[in-house]
């Protein structure tokens, strides 16, 4: 995890005046574990025109920087990473999600009852299937589905788009 750290022009006018260049040059040459130590301490001593002085974590801004396939944050010296890579069976699971809500949307505006088993039908594709075939107890278990099935062609069917996704869906008890 690489930390940024930048001059706070701001409070470092008042608090420093003549100075303030030679502190921004030094806040600017900090390395990564100077940084995790002015965050860790609160305050650092650093030297400036043969005086010594000492630099505080108001004085700077300090950010991560992102990195591929993670959300960074920090604050008060905490840094947290979060992986939010989306992996290909998490996709598919969001995929599931998202044919049980359309599929409890399709039950209430055919006016089922919510205890009523149903036969779902689904129009092929790739993306879909495998989707659905990685899922599928959740789905029936979710929707009170006692079959599932998928078909090559459809007619009086609802069509539904979603992700990239394009099908049709029907139910009947």
């Amino acid at each position: 995890l690489v930390k940024q750290i930048k001059p706070d022009f701001k409070k470092l006018g008042p608090r420093f005046g003549k100075d303030m260049k030679a502190v921004a040059a030094a806040i600017e040459q900090l390395d990564q574990d100077q940084i995790n130590l002015l965050e860790k301490d609160g305050q650092m001593r650093i030297k400036i025109s043969e005086k010594s002085t000492t630099l505080t974590l108001d004085d700077v801004l300090i950010s991560s920087q992102d990195i591929e396939g993670w959300l960074v944050a920090n604050s008060n010296g905490i840094t947290v990473a979060l992986d939010v890579t989306i992996s290909e069976t998490l996709k598919n699971e969001g995929i599931a999600r998202e044919i049980v809500n359309r599929i409890q949307n399709l039950r209430k505006d055919s006016g089922f009852e919510v205890t009523d088993r149903i036969h779902v039908s689904l129009l092929s594709c790739d993306k879909l299937d495998i989707a659905i075939q990685q899922n599928m107890e959740y789905i029936k278990e979710e929707t009170l589905t006692d079959t599932l099935s998928f078909e090559t062609q459809m007619s009086n069917a609802t069509e539904i788009s979603f992700d990239g996704i394009q099908t049709k869906l029907s139910i009947n008890k």
